[in-house]
């Protein structure tokens, strides 16, 4: 396996992960150390340390049961031991009674331990209130 087809092994490791609510595994992705962080889509979703993002993955267990995560765009560095992923992404959800997709972009930054693992998680959605082909949002008069 290449360096980098085992980097993109770590997305379907989280994504397994993810879709069966196994906090271990998941947690398993990332870094070991304390020294992890990770920020989502929610304006609350900002967290570091073990105990906070794993308490920030049981609350999105808690909300809704994801099935299935769709790759889709993606870039891949790889430099002296330290990887970054780029990509965009759709994850299915099931909350509150519906079928969900959230199209979502994250960046993720790893390192090479004894294998890689993760030790940033950022999760964006698009920006709608902006035109296409434009860089910022129409301002509100």
């Amino acid at each position: 396996m290449s360096v980098q087809d085992e980097v993109i092994a770590t997305l379907d490791d989280y994504a397994r992960a993810y879709c069966a609510k196994d906090i271990d595994a998941l947690m398993g992705v990332f870094d070991p150390s304390d020294n992890i962080s990770v920020i989502g889509t929610g304006e609350d979703e900002l967290c570091a340390g073990s105990k906070a993002v794993k308490q920030l993955f049981l609350r999105n267990f808690a909300e809704a049961t994801a099935t299935k995560f769709e790759w889709g765009w993606s870039d891949v560095l790889i430099c002296d031991g330290q990887a970054l992923i780029a990509l965009s992404l759709v994850i299915h959800l099931h909350a509150e009674g519906k079928n969900i997709s959230v199209p979502i972009r994250w960046s993720i930054a790893l390192k090479k331990t004894d294998r890689w693992v993760w030790i940033h998680r950022h999760a964006s959605t698009a920006a709608c209130s902006q035109e296409e082909g434009k860089a910022y949002p129409q301002p509100v008069l």
